[in-house]
């Protein structure tokens, strides 16, 4: 085995090893239900199910097929399962972006590995996931363009029909497209300004590259409507992220907070961005600075999105670091070397010894039991399990974070008042719910809409206390979750 490869694969079983763990986030568990039903009863799930305050509505989401995948993953291996098809769709991702990487193998590793860590708290059983995997295809697809191997380019409106019946964030390939077909034409314009040019033969020079991207734009735009809810999907995308609550409430949808020790590896990628792009001596290109700029300014209004930022960082920074490092004339030295057989033998033992170790580690993640422990860490199991006696069935308000489990353990038999679908509840059921969470003014008019008489919260949740001084009697409490319900 040579040193290349045993970088490559040292790197990539790294970062497979980091992101085989337990996967199950707040939302896997209405996608879960969503794909259960899709399967049981052969149709795609048009409508609302799974809620109390939306039950009946009409119910747009473009991640059906991926809701199908990760429903069979679980019935077939578990949460195993689940563990390894994020894992996979994690190491596709990074698999794209390292096709696009330059210079030093041991850079390069060090880059994508540094890019996989700030973008880990992105990493869970959801659609978004195989959505992560589609934009660093696109970024792989699109970085030979620029070199003028444009065969692949006609492959990204496949790439866009399966985007859209998986997840929303489809809206990040137009993003990238529209990045690239900007930073044609600055460069265009640069030219001409920087007189290397003339406006018609820096138009000749760069027409071919300009009409291909807005073909390419124009298929993909068609391909978001083979979907079974149509053309009116391109407006998906904007619907979701004009839900105001979204912001206020939800961290994700927040900036990211420098104070969390999560949000470090980040901190050091935006670091370590500016000064190669300061320090190096290569120009800037306009495509790579516009492609950062735009995603950096997303990473910074939504945490979200850093892993985003990840992906497409990591070019930029091993091209301009790996110039940098030519500048200061930093090389592997002249060291004295074991012969190039030993060499590779010594390499692949190596590469054994690790793969071992890594097994140990991914066997642990997909042990039932301890995915079952961080279940019971994070979701409300034994209080879900009291509910499950309870007669008769009644209204249920339950904490926002914890409706996809009430989804999951108790539908039909209860409802969730709200969930993680924010497309669907929109800004009136969400402010709804913040007003009931929080205790404030208003609340008690909420539970008398919708006929609230049994609740599911966090034991510290501010509602808790307007309710016990009402008279609502506590059924049952632990240390993470308590429900109460209404006199009689």
């Amino acid at each position: 085995m040579t040193f290349k490869r045993l970088v490559f694969g040292i790197t990539f079983l790294a970062i497979f090893t980091m992101a085989v763990r337990a996967s199950v986030g707040y939302d896997t568990w209405w996608h879960l239900k969503a794909g259960e039903w899709m399967l049981a009863n052969r149709a795609i799930l048009r409508t609302d199910l799974f809620s109390l305050t939306r039950l009946g509505s009409a119910w747009i989401y473009p991640g059906w097929l991926a809701q199908i995948l990760l429903f069979t993953a679980f019935r077939n291996f578990s949460f195993a399962g689940l563990n390894l098809f994020t894992a996979l769709m994690v190491v596709a991702a990074f698999g794209f972006v390292w096709c696009t990487l330059e210079g030093r193998d041991l850079l390069k590793a060090f880059i994508i590995l540094l890019a996989a860590s700030a973008s880990g708290v992105y990493w869970s059983a959801r659609p978004q996931i195989i959505s992560f995997a589609l934009a660093g295809y696109f970024l792989f697809v699109l970085y030979p363009h620029r070199k003028r191997r444009t065969w692949l380019l006609w492959s990204l409106p496949l790439a866009m029909i399966l985007w859209v019946n998986v997840h929303g964030g489809f809206a990040i390939g137009f993003l990238i497209l529209g990045v690239y077909l900007c930073g044609e034409i600055v460069q265009m314009v640069h030219e001409v300004i920087q007189g290397d040019l003339d406006w018609r033969s820096a138009w000749n020079q760069h027409k071919r590259e300009i009409f291909n991207l807005l073909l390419l734009s124009l298929l993909c735009a068609l391909a978001v409507s083979i979907n079974p809810h149509g053309p009116q999907m391109l407006l998906y995308p904007f619907k979701t992220v004009s839900i105001q609550v979204l912001q206020d409430y939800i961290q994700e949808w927040q900036s990211p907070n420098f104070h969390d020790a999560q949000v470090l590896p980040f901190l050091l990628m935006l670091l370590l961005l500016i000064g190669t792009l300061y320090g190096s001596r290569r120009r800037g290109d306009p495509t790579e600075i516009i492609l950062v700029l735009v995603f950096l300014a997303l990473a910074l209004l939504a945490s979200r999105n850093i892993a985003l930022l990840a992906l497409v960082a990591a070019p930029v920074i091993t091209r301009h670091l790996d110039a940098l490092l030519d500048d200061l004339h930093l090389s592997s030295g002249s060291a004295a070397q074991l012969p190039q057989s030993a060499a590779k033998w010594l390499n692949l033992i190596v590469f054994l010894l690790l793969i071992v170790a890594s097994g140990l580690k991914i066997s642990s993640s997909l042990s039932s039991q301890v995915n079952q422990d961080v279940i019971e860490e994070e979701f409300p199991v034994r209080a879900v399990e009291y509910l499950r006696s309870v007669q008769p069935k009644k209204n249920l308000f339950n904490t926002y974070n914890w409706g996809g489990y009430v989804i999951w353990e108790l539908h039909p038999d209860f409802l969730s008042f709200v969930d993680g679908r924010t497309d669907l509840f929109d800004d009136e059921i969400l402010d709804e719910y913040l007003i009931s969470w929080r205790g404030l003014p208003g609340w008690e008019q909420v539970f008398e809409t919708w006929d609230i008489e049994i609740v599911l919260l966090e034991p510290w949740a501010p509602l808790r206390i307007r309710l016990e001084s009402q008279g609502w009697k506590i059924d049952y409490e632990d240390e993470l979750a308590v429900v109460l319900s209404y006199p009689q």
